[in-house]
């Protein structure tokens, strides 16, 4: 007797999982964007203990339908402008079906050649496509690979910094005296984890100030950086952003890799949500200075249609990133490794296993190329121009600047509290989700304009339900 589902059953099933996703592209506006369940509201119609007996493909897409789907927050509704997309595509799903399909575990190339090489291809493709230094490449000195988030190249970059400035004595004796990491008051809350699971402790962190623009002051930084100096610190690891979370402000990359440069510092640049922006030639001056980078990643599934886990980060120098992460126990140990003709991304990141996260991009940059990507990308663009447009002709509302990419910050001139009433009711209803940021003790509201299936109609839809809900609110103002 087997238990398994046979070839035959898998493609019945398997068919009609597609047919439900479909369905579920075709019929998302019809959901609230905002889950509207309580805490507890899924839990309680789970049973306590895993079935004994199988069930049925038709009971369990059953419960998907009537306890799953109420608890979900659909982030790939056009509707969705909160945090930053996590989109995907058509493309990308079916890339991912085919990923789980083959089961391939990519950790050397031995366990999968085309793993690894389509992984290298297409990361080389992306350079030439985003217009990064050509030392990214992996016929150069430097390489890139894909991880799962910019959590984990950010960890990545943060122990090869510490390595390189320690001649890789941390590796052995696992002491970080000394050594002090920088960041901007705005820069990603990944990096002070990462800091926190090098073992350095948040106190060795340094948060520089942001000018008017909430981009790092590159003479605080070097001002910082030189008292560190005298008092007998390391200064070891510089992290840029380019697209904050907060306001998508954009760090001045070459002043900051210059003062890297200076002091033998590693320089990160970040760039998840905005990087896709590269695509577009006429956006890459905010990408100045990308030369003097000794790593850097941003994240396709983002906003490169591309689903979620995939973010490329690329370094300047493959040999730092391997002497740092590398081990070789012989269990692991092949032909084809010993006569180093060949990568194994084990050695470029954290983690062990990993997945054919390469065919999932491979998929759209296939399927779009590299015309109809920026051609999405910049209408999202041209979405966020023209919502600007509206909140500074309404007398109601503030713009917190130009949006230099696809997020847009503004406010009601009620100030704090009304204005974060408005957000709750308007997610709260379902109509449309987004999010918040606090600049400067002031609370603003966050659009981010770049879900798949966005176009100006949800864009023109959500001003309107803004402002109509604006007018029925009525609280106290404050400042």
């Amino acid at each position: 007797m087997s238990y398994h589902m046979t070839p035959d059953e898998f493609r019945e099933s398997g068919k009609k999982m597609i047919d439900w996703i479909a369905d579920y592209y075709e019929q998302i506006e019809k959901y609230p964007v905002f889950s509207q369940v309580q805490p507890g509201d899924i839990i309680k119609q789970l049973p306590e203990h895993a079935p004994e007996q199988g069930e049925s493909m038709t009971d369990i897409m059953n419960d998907v339908n009537q306890i799953i789907t109420p608890g979900i927050t659909h982030w790939q509704s056009p509707n969705f402008f909160a945090y930053f997309q996590s989109n995907n595509s058509f493309p990308s799903i079916l890339g991912d079906l085919l990923s789980s399909g083959l089961g391939v575990q990519g950790m050397l190339w031995a366990t999968s050649p085309a793993c690894t090489e389509l992984e290298t291809r297409v990361m080389d493709w992306m350079v030439d496509l985003m217009g990064l230094p050509q030392h990214f490449k992996s016929t150069e000195t430097g390489g890139g690979v894909i991880q799962d988030t910019a959590s984990s190249a950010v960890l990545a970059a943060l122990l090869a910094a510490r390595e390189r400035k320690t001649n890789y004595h941390c590796n052995q004796t696992g002491d970080n005296s000394g050594l002090i990491a920088y960041i901007s008051t705005q820069t990603h809350s990944s990096v002070e984890k990462g800091v926190k699971v090098i073992g350095l402790g948040t106190d060795r962190l340094r948060k520089i100030d942001v000018d008017a623009t909430f981009a790092m002051e590159p003479h605080q930084l070097e001002e910082q950086i030189k008292r560190d100096l005298e008092a007998g610190l390391k200064p070891f690891f510089v992290c840029a952003t380019i697209g904050t979370t907060s306001s998508n402000a954009v760090d001045p990359i070459e002043a900051i890799g210059e003062i890297c440069k200076k002091y033998d510092i590693w320089l990160h640049v970040d760039a998840a949500m905005s990087g896709t922006a590269a695509l577009l030639p006429e956006f890459r001056s905010h990408f100045n200075g990308l030369e003097l980078a000794d790593s850097y990643a941003f994240n396709p599934h983002k906003w490169m249609f591309t689903n979620f886990d995939c973010d490329c980060f690329w370094v300047a120098d493959k040999a730092v990133l391997i002497k740092t992460l590398s081990i070789l126990p012989e269990y692991l140990k092949n032909e084809a490794t010993e006569k180093g003709a060949v990568i194994d991304y084990r050695d470029w990141h954290v983690q062990l296993g990993r997945r054919f996260r390469s065919l999932k991009l491979w998929f759209v940059l296939r399927h779009y190329g590299a015309e109809g990507l920026r051609y999405h990308i910049l209408q999202h663009l041209e979405f966020a121009r023209q919502f600007s447009t509206w909140v500074k002709a309404s007398a109601d509302f503030e713009l917190l600047n130009e949006p230099p990419f696809n997020l847009v910050c503004f406010r009601h001139n009620a100030g704090n509290d009304f204005n974060k009433q408005l957000m709750d009711n308007i997610n709260k209803s379902g109509k449309l989700f987004f999010s918040h940021t606090v600049l400067n003790n002031q609370l603003w509201l966050r659009m981010s304009i770049g879900q798949t299936q966005t176009e100006l109609k949800h864009v023109e839809e959500a001003w309107s339900i803004i402002c109509q809900q604006a007018k029925i609110l009525t609280l106290p103002t404050d400042n």
